[in-house]
């Protein structure tokens, strides 16, 4: 055993949230062990007065730290498994995903309005493509507003930017003592939550000995198998932050049941289907729903917002 433990961790109040829980479930486990939190500022972090599309997509709120984890400076990442790119670098694995949070996303209104009260040109501020094509695609006539910042920076904008909502993922809401501020949670036919949302996602060295038997306690294998069937959809889509892609699975009776969603920026197209099959076989699943939607003309989509983006980044 290490003489201490170190976790990386974004310094936002729900990172540092995420990296206190994992710690006190470690502490449980092994309550000798001297664990200390170490925070790390990510491009994310940063860069703020820019959408996260034309920053760089995924990997923005996790390479720093993924770095540190190769350095050897921390032992354990902590990070929102929904933050994660599809690919892991060389040499880090995913070592353990708890029991996931609730995964929807929900709409904090000004005016208490539920998503359908909402009036024509309200205002409505999210930082996500995914959510923002899917209002798009619901309510033409709403207007969408980029929104960066954490959690309390959000909601403060509500009223410093004169919003009419905000759309966030409950998870962190929840984890902030923030509930009290929902308006409505919104059921997956108006807002397929992103991949691995509500998720954590515990990184570690790969074949790491001192590391790998701790946090196995902390992993949830139903958990773990939806995720992975998620993230399997993700990368056949070779998903990123530029595109709007959805992705959400669930498990009955050992039977997992995978929607996924991908969408035009715009709203105009929305391609949605769903896959199931058996708990052991999710990330089979997962890529076999990402062929149907690439059938479904998803490869349009995705070939006509990469070349977008290839523009907007000169390259």
């Amino acid at each position: 055993m290490k003489e201490t433990l170190k976790i990386g961790t974004r310094a936002s109040k729900l990172a540092l949230w995420q990296a206190n829980w994992v710690k006190s479930a470690l502490i449980a486990e092994y309550p000798q062990q001297n664990i200390e939190l170490v925070t790390i500022k990510t491009k994310g972090d940063k860069i703020l007065d820019v959408p996260l599309a034309k920053v760089g997509g995924k990997g923005l709120f996790v390479k720093e730290i993924e770095q540190a984890l190769l350095d050897g400076r921390i032992d354990i990442a902590v990070h929102s498994m929904k933050d994660m790119p599809a690919k892991i670098p060389a040499g880090l694995c995913i070592g353990a995903i708890p029991v996931r949070d609730d995964p929807a996303d929900v709409l904090i209104s000004k005016n208490g309005f539920h998503f359908s009260e909402l009036k024509q040109g309200d205002v409505i501020g999210t930082s996500s493509l995914r959510r923002g094509a899917q209002i798009r695609h619901l309510r033409p006539d709403l207007i969408i507003l980029p929104l960066r910042g954490n959690v309390e920076t959000r909601l403060k904008k509500l009223h410093s930017e004169n919003l009419d909502a905000v759309v966030l993922a409950a998870a962190g809401v929840k984890r902030l003592d923030l509930e009290h501020r929902i308006t409505e949670y919104l059921n997956s036919d108006i807002m397929l939550p992103a991949v691995g949302q509500g998720a954590l996602s515990i990184e570690i060295r790969q074949n790491d000995p001192d590391i790998q038997p701790m946090i196995t306690a902390l992993d949830d294998p139903q958990t773990h198998a939806i995720v992975k069937g998620e993230r399997a959809f993700l990368n056949h889509l070779g998903g990123s932050c530029q595109v709007p892609i959805a992705g959400h699975g669930v498990m009955n009776r050992n039977i997992f049941k995978l929607t996924g969603l991908v969408a035009d920026l715009d709203g105009s197209r929305v391609l949605k289907a769903t896959a199931s099959g058996s708990m052991d076989s999710t990330e089979t699943i997962g890529i076999s729903l990402a062929r149907e939607l690439l059938n479904q003309g998803a490869d349009k989509i995705l070939e006509h917002l990469q070349s977008m983006g290839s523009a907007n980044h000169g390259s």
